[in-house]
């Protein structure tokens, strides 16, 4: 047994009052939600009142709502690569997103300003090292990969090579 069946087995067993105590503080989130809910559609100040049947209808779903399942506990999800095959991308847009681009950019023209050598020759009209890195994004020669994460923690890397232009 868990350490916690153990100590609950252990102590004195509840009176009454303890028991609905207890109720009331789990259900408490519960309660101001429905009490929210229940405001929410019954606006007298707005509108007017629900007819008799709305409000039975509006009860109905209260009920559905507090006779629901609450997940308590989310299952563990190990992570898993996703390949990328035949340069198929499956997580997110075909193209580079602006996020993703600016991360580059940024990234590769601090490197840049920090004195590594750069991957093309210098361009005449290049003024700043963020100049360079964009020119190099275009010509897709930063070797980087990107990594697009699905909410569930599963991931996909993707060679820059792979994305459309």
């Amino acid at each position: 047994m868990s350490k916690v069946k153990e100590s609950e087995l252990l102590k004195a067993p509840q009176t009454e009052e303890e028991i609905s105590e207890d109720v009331i503080e789990e259900n408490a989130g519960l309660n101001k939600a429905l009490d929210t809910y229940r405001k929410l559609i019954d606006r007298k100040d707005l509108v007017e009142p629900l007819t008799e049947k709305e409000q039975n209808s509006l009860e109905e779903r209260i009920k559905e709502i507090e006779n629901r399942e609450v997940v308590e506990k989310i299952e563990e999800h190990e992570p898993v690569e996703i390949p990328c095959e035949k340069g198929k991308i499956t997580i997110g847009p075909p193209t580079l997103t602006r996020f993703e681009k600016a991360r580059i950019m940024g990234a590769r023209a601090l490197q840049l300003s920090l004195g590594a050598p750069p991957f093309i020759p210098i361009p005449k009209n290049a003024r700043i090292s963020l100049d360079i890195s964009m020119e190099e994004l275009e010509q897709r020669v930063i070797p980087i990969t990107i990594r697009r994460v699905l909410p569930n923690g599963d991931y996909q890397n993707i060679p820059i090579d792979y994305f459309e232009k």
